[in-house]
């Protein structure tokens, strides 16, 4: 039997309904994708944070507390001592020279050269074994040879009070020139070996070498 019932056809069974989708409606996403804008947004998100994490560490490292510098070593005329080791040689009359032994030590600091060794009075003239410059470490004393040489008799003081060599050091933080007395033993036996080699009344003229 035909059918003329005029109207819209019903879906039968098993039959979906179909619609068109608008241009403007988001097409429909499958099930566990992400949208692309999500994606770009953690990016930027991760980048942001890894930009204040690097400049929370930078400024960290710039602002850290420094440990302050080390203090500059000591002066050498502070840490070395030059002392009387006695053993004086006896001249005789009209002899030139004699020597004895002194002491140099350093109660700390970095290693200081001993550059020169002279006294104050120009009848006089020093030469010392082992040849300067030689080194004064800590802990470890250098024993020096000095030997005196008479170039005038006349000119020699032979009983000065406090008799003093002058020493030149160097460090690493400067150069001194240091006057060190050495007490009146070496004054006693200093004032022997000049009465002994240059006696009262004589003016005799030594040459140093």
């Amino acid at each position: 039997m035909g059918v003329n019932a005029i109207g819209p056809i019903e879906p039968g069974d098993n039959t979906y309904e179909t619609r068109t989708v608008a241009a403007d409606e988001p097409a429909a996403r499958p099930a566990g994708a992400r949208p692309l804008l999500t994606r770009h947004r953690r990016t930027a998100l991760a980048l942001a944070t890894a930009a204040v994490v690097g400049a929370a560490g930078i400024s960290l490292y710039l602002t850290r507390p420094r440990p302050p510098k080390p203090p500059p070593p000591l002066y050498p005329s502070q840490t070395v001592s030059v002392a009387y080791g006695g053993e004086m040689t006896r001249p005789r009359a009209g002899e030139s020279t004699f020597s004895f032994t002194v002491s140099l030590s350093q109660s700390s600091g970095p290693p200081v050269s001993v550059r020169r060794i002279a006294q104050p009075t120009t009848a006089l003239s020093v030469t010392a074994a082992p040849d300067t410059p030689f080194t004064v470490k800590t802990g470890s004393p250098r024993t020096a040879r000095i030997t005196m040489h008479i170039r005038e008799c006349g000119k020699v003081q032979r009983n000065a009070g406090l008799p003093f060599l002058i020493v030149t050091l160097r460090n690493t933080r400067a150069m001194q020139i240091q006057s060190f007395i050495l007490g009146s033993e070496y004054a006693k036996d200093l004032s022997e070996a000049l009465t002994a080699a240059c006696p009262p009344n004589t003016d005799v003229m030594s040459k140093t070498p």
